[in-house]
């Protein structure tokens, strides 16, 4: 199993640039931050842009994946984002992971958009295919619903690239049967927050539906399991994952037990949403995480 935190971008750069430094000096494998116009969890908050922030925790850390947690059509365009994704990947020395997903309905209100959700879908489809493209080819055209692109030069590509690897991780959030597919057609992960519910016991029973959807797609397109890394935001349960280290070591077991390879956590705030403390925090990376590496 491996663990990962995420850092929201609600604070300036010299209250943030501590979090990422700790973060990695904690042990987390990866950490992440959100990539919104406008958060409907903290619709009142500061906010900073993904891109940038990354770029900086980059420059701070050394050895810890960093991803956007998650990208969508919303606020960027393949061609410009495949730029931002080279930068990223050079920046963090081949360190990045693109998460990408269809976007919030709050993103969409704020750019103007007005798509049904079978629209967005169609649409995200189509940005995950020329994305997925502009990330491992050079002199890219493409005729689309949605998006167009003109012999798009790609160069340099890559750090890993260069390397003889394969292009930046994508990541799929996904919950539902096309974006699933999707997912288990083009991407390297997956991920998911399971939905939303009541109880955790509810909650898990659908992270368990989910799981197993993925399980049947990878077994009709005959893909083995252990190519595509499976991600858990835990805090979209009931329960914060990171109220007790009891809580977090419970919610990592069931994880582990439907096939995630990676789970991830958010830093506690003062308050709601992920109300938590520091002292958990450091007794789950101090104790917990190396007992259930």
């Amino acid at each position: 199993m491996r663990f990962g935190l995420t850092i929201l971008p609600e604070h300036t750069w010299s209250v943030a640039e501590p979090r990422w430094r700790e973060a990695e000096a904690l042990g987390f494998d990866h950490a992440w931050t959100f990539d919104h116009v406008t958060w409907g969890g903290l619709p009142d908050s500061p906010w900073f842009a993904a891109v940038p922030t990354l770029a900086a925790a980059a420059a701070v850390t050394d050895r810890m994946g960093l991803g956007t947690f998650v990208t969508s059509p919303n606020n960027h365009h393949p061609v410009q984002l495949m730029r931002e994704v080279l930068a990223l990947d050079d920046i963090s020395g081949g360190r990045f992971l693109l998460g990408i997903g269809s976007g919030g309905d709050l993103d969409a209100r704020i750019m103007g958009e007005d798509l049904p959700l079978r629209a967005r879908v169609d649409r995200f489809h189509e940005f995950t295919d020329l994305l997925d493209r502009l990330l491992r080819d050079d002199h890219v055209t493409v005729d689309g619903r949605f998006y167009s692109a003109r012999d798009v030069r790609t160069l340099p590509g890559p750090v890993r690239g260069a390397a003889g690897g394969n292009r930046v991780p994508l990541i799929v959030a996904a919950n539902g049967p096309r974006t699933i597919r999707l997912a288990v057609d083009r991407a390297d992960g997956w991920m998911t927050y399971g939905g939303t519910a009541d109880t955790d016991d509810a909650w898990w029973a659908l992270v368990g539906e989910l799981s197993a959807r993925v399980d049947d797609g990878l077994a009709a397109a005959g893909r083995a399991p252990e190519t595509l890394t499976r991600y858990l935001n835990l805090d979209s349960a009931p329960t914060f994952s990171l109220t007790s280290a009891a809580a977090f070591e419970d919610a990592v077991g069931r994880a582990e037990a439907l096939g995630f390879t990676d789970v991830i956590t958010h830093w506690p705030r003062d308050s709601d949403p992920y109300q938590g403390t520091r002292d958990v925090l450091d007794e789950v990376a101090g104790g917990v995480i190396p007992r259930l590496r």
